[in-house]
């Protein structure tokens, strides 16, 4: 039974508060949503990065838009460098290898689990 003392702890020994946890939260977060994945595959698809106006290739709202690449850039998962009144954005290296790594994790164990005797 979770009391206040360990709510933020599971009986099976998962911290919640755990930062990596929480990590690999912020990092699916990121992927939760089809904008975001269709900016993340846009930007995998160029060999540089995209410097036009995503609203020409997305039915959305400059606003919309906007929202969207700040979940993206706060996750690490992209980057933006203004050049005069645009910002350039391309994938981040190291976050992309972290996502890759999470997802692995995360694929790990879900494979090790025992999904045969579950209800």
């Amino acid at each position: 039974m979770n009391t206040p003392e360990n709510i933020g702890n599971i009986s099976a020994g998962i911290d919640l508060d755990d930062p990596s946890t929480r990590r690999t939260a912020q990092l699916t977060k990121a992927l939760g949503h089809p904008v975001r994945l269709a900016i993340l595959k846009l930007l995998c698809e160029r060999d540089t990065c995209f410097c036009g106006d995503f609203t020409d290739v997305l039915p959305l709202a400059q606003s919309t838009v906007s929202q969207h690449l700040k979940v993206l850039r706060k996750s690490g998962l992209i980057t933006g460098t203004s050049q005069g009144v645009r910002t350039c954005f391309c994938l981040d290296p190291a976050g992309i290898r972290e996502l890759h790594q999470t997802l692995n994790r995360l694929a790990g164990i879900f494979e090790s689990s025992n999904l045969s005797d579950c209800c």
